[in-house]
């Protein structure tokens, strides 16, 4: 555990739900605490306001929205039941890594009778697919290196007409914060381990949207969302070509 005088500097580290061989029934543990998580924090509520104006703009057509490396689906699984309840039409797909991830969403969804599409991938190697109206994540940018995450924004650009990232804002408050909800929501270990290390490996907003910056999404804006989070939110102008090709970038 990092002093909380050390959060002035990101400081990333290898978390345990990082680790392919990661046990699986610790994996679904730590999926199941990490979705009290975000249903206390609000993550899809942070993304929900601007999804549901984007999709005022087709209302012809379902808007399609992407969720990269989606966990166990929680959250496009409440933006489902929100869009149910505003009479909205969402076309949701989520992708991950993990195997044993995109299982539980799916078991999660049946159980719910969720319409969402699960796939696999590893979205810092395997191409994106293209052709969606929003490419959102959630809690992911502070597993990324610098180089990663710009990477993977301009990737998410040219995938999407609207980007939006939801994710943890590096501050001691938000460490604090952290470390009590950690054990207050949840009994997986995994879920005490890795979440003050999460805070520890986040970027602050300014840092951000510095970040998205050097990956081209000029307009870019980051605000900060209860509780200790920011959201980052960028639009293709209109008539524009995605992005090109990242060409290694730095900040």
């Amino acid at each position: 555990m990092a002093f909380l005088s050390q959060l002035r500097e990101r400081h990333l580290q290898p978390e345990w739900m990082d680790r392919p061989d990661l046990d699986a029934r610790q994996h679904q543990d730590a999926l199941r605490g990490l979705e009290r998580l975000n249903r206390w924090s609000g993550s899809a509520r942070i993304l929900w306001r601007p999804l549901a104006r984007l999709a005022a703009e087709t209302p012809d057509r379902p808007c399609r929205i992407l969720d990269i490396a989606t966990g166990g689906g929680d959250v496009p699984r409440g933006l489902w039941r929100r869009a149910c309840r505003a009479g909205i039409s969402l076309a949701l797909e989520g992708c991950d890594i993990s195997p044993v991830a995109i299982a539980h969403a799916q078991q999660r969804c049946a159980e719910q009778a969720a319409e969402v599409r699960f796939f696999q991938t590893d979205v810092l190697r395997d191409p994106l697919p293209s052709g969606y109206d929003a490419v959102i994540s959630s809690l992911f940018l502070h597993h990324l290196t610098q180089q990663q995450a710009i990477d993977l924004l301009r990737r998410m650009a040219a995938a999407g007409r609207l980007v939006l990232v939801n994710d943890l804002a590096r501050s001691r408050r938000g460490f604090l914060l952290a470390w009590f909800a950690t054990r207050i929501l949840s009994r997986s270990k995994v879920v005490h381990f890795d979440g003050p290390r999460s805070v520890e490996g986040a970027f602050t907003p300014d840092e951000a949207r510095r970040l998205a910056e050097a990956a081209g999404l000029a307009g870019v804006t980051v605000e900060r969302r209860w509780p200790c989070r920011f959201l980052l939110s960028w639009r293709r102008p209109p008539s524009s070509d995605p992005l090109p090709h990242p060409m290694g970038e730095r900040v």
